[in-house]
């Protein structure tokens, strides 16, 4: 029997999926789940982007353009000059969803074994990336004690080799919800310059930002324009993670030309999904802020409800809609298949994330799980309340076969 490769079998899980088959089982068996373990916004997409492809008018469906309609580049630049992002239609290039915009972003500046500086807790997928890649994450971590805040810059310069060739971030962070400052982005900047690295910033939830804060790009420091790869999507700005439709954004002419290669290997982006991209880019004013505002709300309930909660420890995120939560509890892997096999209240239970797949060392987090704020509040409320009586039956269920085991030894 032919061989399944190394690299195929080193692909880690998705910690945000793997349980999937288990909660559909469990709905079959008649149960309602709550599902905070998956970023898909419940808001619906404006109204102008289903019209589009509801009132299209192609006859026939024929592929776009490599890089992706030029009338769409030439709308998201209009979108970045709003916020305060100067670039033309041609730093744009149009991929099939962030996932390759990553993608084609390590393909371009990295070879078999160079290695990227990550931030973690980070988004889960950088790993799979990195693997299909044939490149190292180098890892700092950061905690929910500082709120999950930027490692200092000591620390960044003590990971440089002459392997390295980008520090990676994403901001707003998935999954903790960090927002990095002006003086974080300029200090991570400078360090790009000083050691001639690329700095790449994962800026898809950069509309959900918090509490009169502001989100800064890099493609707003103008010293590093040789250095800035941005990675965006429309995925979770206008709730249609189904489009499949993402972006590069860089100023650096070199990187763009190389990336168009990539794009011409896999012919071209969606036509559909870019023809409703383009028209959620008229959305009017009032869909972003009655978004964020919903965001806002259902993260003030969460962070309450969690926090009145006995040795649940929760850091504020400013921006995103996920935070990383710890549980008392010692396996959250294991607390969280008892929820959806064992654990309900009326027939209704919640699904969760465990953290620890969000680090590299996958023995981190291990009493952590990310949860996503997309359920309206009612719902949020009934989910939190559910874990608050899961957390109180699963502590006693754990001491107990502590103590069966103690007394068995």
């Amino acid at each position: 029997m032919p061989l399944i490769s190394n690299r195929a079998k080193a692909m880690p899980e998705s910690p945000i999926r793997k349980l999937s088959i288990l909660a559909e089982k469990v709905v079959k068996e008649g149960k309602h789940v709550f599902h905070l373990n998956i970023g898909q916004p419940d808001i619906a997409p404006p109204i102008e982007a289903l019209d589009a492809v509801r009132k299209h008018k192609l006859e026939v469906l024929a592929y776009s353009e490599s890089i992706g309609f030029k009338s769409l580049r030439e709308k998201l630049a209009k979108y970045y000059i709003k916020q305060r992002i100067t670039v033309s239609f041609d730093d744009i290039l149009v991929t099939t969803g962030a996932s390759e915009a990553l993608l084609f972003t390590l393909g371009c500046i990295t070879d078999p074994d160079d290695e990227i500086i990550v931030q973690e807790p980070f988004y889960a997928n950088y790993y799979g990336f990195s693997t299909q890649s044939r490149i190292k994450i180098v890892p700092l971590t950061s905690t929910i004690d500082n709120g999950f805040a930027l490692s200092s810059i000591k620390d960044f310069e003590k990971c440089i080799t002459d392997k390295t060739k980008a520090i990676l971030i994403c901001n707003p962070s998935n999954p903790t919800g960090y927002l990095y400052t002006k003086e974080e982005i300029k200090k991570l900047s400078a360090l790009a310059i000083k050691y001639n690295l690329f700095l790449i910033s994962d800026e898809v939830y950069r509309e959900f930002v918090y509490d009169d804060l502001e989100h800064y790009s890099i493609l707003q420091e103008k010293s590093i324009n040789d250095h800035a790869i941005v990675v965006d999507s429309v995925s979770k700005r206008y709730s249609m993670c189904g489009a499949r439709i993402g972006c590069i954004v860089s100023k650096n002419k070199s990187f763009i030309q190389t990336a168009t290669k990539f794009a011409q290997a896999r012919l071209s982006p969606p036509t559909f999904a870019q023809i409703a991209s383009e028209a959620a880019l008229d959305a009017p004013e009032s869909y972003y802020i009655e978004t964020v505002a919903k965001y806002k709300a259902r993260r003030d309930v969460l962070v309450e409800g969690l926090r009145q909660i006995p040795g649940v420890k929760v850091a504020l995120p400013n921006g995103g809609f996920y935070c990383i939560v710890e549980l008392p509890i010692k396996d959250a892997d294991h607390f969280t298949k008892w929820l959806l096999e064992t654990f309900h209240v009326n027939k209704e239970t919640v699904m969760l994330a465990p953290a620890s797949g969000f680090y590299y060392n996958h023995n981190r987090g291990l009493n952590q799980v990310r949860i996503a704020y997309v359920l309206d509040i009612e719902d949020l409320k009934k989910a939190i309340n559910i874990l608050r009586l899961a957390l109180e039956q699963y502590s006693e269920e754990e001491s107990l076969t502590l103590y069966n085991y103690e007394i068995n030894a």
